[in-house]
C-alpha cells in the first residue's frame, strides 16, 4: 500500500527523519497528533468518510507540526482550499520519492512547497475582491501591529521564500518565537498563512 511505501521511503532518511504515527481517519488523527506531537503531518485529501481539507485546520490546532497534503485528488479547487486552511504545500502521490522527501524538507523548514501555477491562482484568487470599503478595516488591522510585528512582515514580505529559520537568524530571534509572532500577526490580520500574508502586506503596508 501507499502507507507501506511512505513509511519505508521516510524510514530510509533516518535519523532525519522518522515516522511518528498514522492513522486512517480524522478522529484517530487528531489523537495521534496530541500523543506524539510531530513535525510535519502528511494528510490525504480522501480520508474515507472525511474531509481532509476540513480536517487540517484541527490538526494544526492541535500540534506545532506544518502539514503537506499528498493527494491523488485532481481538484485544484480542493488543493486551494488545503493551503487556505493552513496547509504549506500539496504534491501528487504519483510524485518522484526524491522530490516528496524535498517537500517534507521545504515545509519543516516553513517554506510552501507548491508549483508555480497554484501560487499563481492562489495569489489571484486571495488578491481578488474590492479594496475599496475595506480599505479602512485592513488600515486598522495594520495599525494593530506592533513595531516589532511590522518589522517580521516587511522582512518575509522583501524574502517570501526564505525559510523561517534563516529569517529568525536575521531578526536576531529563536525561530519558536518567530513562530509565535506570527500566530499573533495571522490573527491581527486576518490571515491563514505564509502566502496570505504576503499578498496582504504587499497591497497595504509596501509603503511602511
Amino acid at each position: 500500500t501507499i502507507v507501506w511505501g511512505l513509511e519505508r521511503l521516510i524510514e530510509s532518511e533516518a535519523p532525519r527523519m522518522k515516522v511518528v504515527g498514522k492513522a486512517s481517519d480524522s478522529a484517530t488523527a487528531l489523537a495521534m497528533v496530541s500523543d506524539t506531537q510531530p513535525d510535519v503531518l502528511l494528510v490525504d485529501l480522501d480520508l474515507g468518510k472525511d474531509n481532509g481539507v476540513d480536517v487540517i485546520a484541527e490538526l494544526l490546532k492541535k500540534s506545532g507540526a506544518t502539514v503537506l497534503v499528498l493527494t491523488g485528488v485532481r481538484d485544484t479547487g480542493a488543493h486551494e482550499r488545503a493551503i487556505r486552511a493552513g496547509a504549506l504545500g500539496v504534491v501528487s502521490k504519483e510524485i518522484a520519492p526524491a522530490e516528496l522527501l524535498q517537500a517534507i524538507r521545504r515545509v519543516y523548514r516553513g517554506e510552501l512547497s507548491v508549483d508555480r501555477r497554484m501560487t499563481e491562482r492562489l495569489l489571484a484568487s486571495i488578491s481578488g475582491g474590492a479594496p475599496g470599503s475595506a480599505r479602512t478595516v485592513e488600515e486598522e488591522k495594520v495599525a494593530s501591529l506592533t513595531a516589532r510585528e511590522r518589522d517580521i512582515v516587511l522582512t518575509l514580505m522583501r524574502q517570501p521564500q526564505l525559510p523561517l529559520k534563516e529569517i529568525a537568524a536575521s531578526l536576531d530571534i529563536t525561530e519558536r518565537t518567530l513562530r509565535n509572532h506570527l500566530s499573533s500577526i495571522y490573527e491581527k490580520l486576518g490571515v491563514s498563512g505564509r502566502l496570505e500574508l504576503y499578498v496582504f502586506s504587499s497591497r497595504h503596508m509596501h509603503d511602511a
